[in-house]
């Protein structure tokens, strides 16, 4: 039974984060790794709900209060137990996720809510010190499957289904895999290390890596097709949303954010030894208030930009959550700080983008804005420019951060004979099936861009249809245990 006082003694608290001026020296985890006693004490917080909302915040039904309680006794192993037994990567989502869970957390409707997200990490951490063995199957089912992709989505799928006995070959266009984790995801917020791991573990599974391979391009359809029983398409949503009707676009020094990102995390990988897209010493603006334009800031800043303003369309929302607007348990609107705001920059809220200006050279000089308001009139958005307001602010470099528009049109596409909607994703039908048999899509390419855990939750479904189709062989893994031996480090 969980402490009824929980709550009552203990008051939300995380781990100090890394000092600012150490941690903008170098690419390692904001977070250090929190000490045992306080993860116990915020576990204990956990009221054990009759009804537990934080189930129907996270998309993977984790049994939140479940693995509280057992790190709130110290019973570790049994915590990663349940945690491995809906989430196979908790050490992704525990630093990556925006932690829904966490607003739809009971003790959240009059205190502050559990630190479920902070918890769910250190009891990755734990498992990892103490080292997760392989599980793989008892028996092979004879059947085969081609996971194109590899980022969450995809690799969640190919666990799933490695431990049911299936062959799985994981394609990745990319030299090392991990998708947007590898290279769009910074270091700050995912050292690399972390998904080494995980992939140890899914290769002693059978899992099969194949890097530097452009499904369409290297290999056809059609190869695919023959070689396995069922492709699952897990390519992402990687079509950087644009600005091609803003003047000046063209101008050198305005590029889409992962222009910037992947090159920076090639160079942090030692991979390259520079970018092409370089902050060092400019006036760099960020477009966008979401998740990819505080990676964007934090790369900045660790490359030594001479200052950083941060655009939002939007007005500046609350601090806390409005009830009468976003009530409990829904996501609240409210100001989402991240550890890169912390370092510096400037943030300016219900401006838009009216022009980038010339230098007279070609190359970007500053970014003018103006005062927006934002409405929704007969459900639709609209965006009036406050006339008068308009201004310049310096800029030598602009990063772009303003979401994606689904997948990228590749080759594959056509080949596989599955089209992109409107929305510039992939449709499936209930069994996760684009309309062409035998092949599956899952992941950000179905759904659009989206949270990691719901990447996570949409591979383990299409993984479980994947194995209806086959046949149904044995049955679906069981939670992992941990082990007392870590595995080999990862190459």
């Amino acid at each position: 039974m969980p402490d009824p006082n929980g709550f009552l003694r203990y008051e939300r608290q995380l781990p100090k984060r890394r000092p600012v001026p150490v941690r903008i020296r170098d690419w390692h985890e904001v977070y250090p790794a929190a000490g045992e006693e306080l993860i116990r004490d915020q576990a204990t917080r956990c009221m054990d709900c009759g009804i537990p909302f934080c189930h129907e915040g996270c998309p993977l039904g984790n049994r939140i209060p479940d693995w509280n309680d057992l790190v709130r006794t110290g019973a570790w192993d049994a915590a990663a137990e349940s945690l491995h037994a809906t989430n196979n990567f908790p050490e992704f989502t525990g630093r990556l996720c925006p932690a829904p869970c966490e607003a739809a957390c009971v003790l959240g409707i009059s205190d502050d809510p559990v630190t479920i997200k902070q918890v769910e990490v250190e009891i990755a951490n734990h498992a990892f010190a103490t080292g997760l063995r392989p599980q793989p199957p008892a028996t092979q089912s004879g059947r085969s499957v081609a996971v194109v992709g590899s980022g969450p989505a995809g690799l969640a799928a190919a666990q799933q289904l490695a431990r049911a006995g299936h062959a799985v070959t994981v394609y990745e266009r990319d030299d090392k895999i991990g998708g947007l984790l590898r290279y769009g995801i910074p270091d700050f917020k995912l050292e690399k290390a972390r998904i080494d791991e995980r992939l140890v573990q899914m290769a002693a599974e059978g899992v099969v890596f194949e890097t530097g391979v452009n499904v369409g391009v290297d290999v056809t359809a059609d190869d695919l097709r023959e070689r396995f029983d069922a492709v699952l398409l897990t390519c992402g949503a990687l079509a950087g949303r644009d600005a091609t009707d803003t003047p000046g676009r063209h101008l050198n020094g305005v590029h889409l954010a992962m222009e910037h990102l992947v090159p920076a995390n090639r160079v942090v990988s030692g991979l390259q030894e520079s970018t092409p897209i370089d902050a060092a010493g400019k006036h760099v603006m960020i477009i966008g208030g979401g998740d990819t334009g505080a990676d964007c800031l934090g790369v900045a800043h660790r490359q030594g930009a001479a200052g950083v303003i941060q655009l939002d369309q939007y007005p500046l929302p609350p601090e806390e959550r409005v009830g009468e607007l976003h009530p409990w348990p829904t996501w609240p609107v409210i100001l989402r700080n991240y550890p890169a705001h912390e370092e510096g920059g400037k943030r300016v809220f219900g401006v838009a983008v009216q022009e980038f200006v010339d230098d007279g050279t070609g190359s970007v000089t500053a970014v003018r804005v103006a005062d927006v308001v934002v409405e929704r009139v007969n459900g639709r958005r609209t965006v009036t420019v406050q006339e008068g307001s308009e201004r310049d602010l310096p800029a030598e470099l602009v990063l772009l951060a303003i979401g994606f528009d689904g997948t990228e049109p590749q080759p594959l596409l056509e080949q596989f004979g599955v089209t992109r909607n409107g929305r510039g994703s992939i449709d499936a039908g209930d069994d996760w099936q684009t309309g062409v048999k035998g092949v599956f899509v899952a992941g950000d390419m179905h759904r659009g861009a989206s949270l990691i855990v719901w990447a996570i939750a949409e591979g383990r479904a299409a993984a479980a249809a994947i194995h209806t189709y086959l046949g149904g062989f044995g049955e679906l893994p069981a939670p992992v245990r941990p082990s007392s031996q870590p595995l080999a480090a990862a190459h």
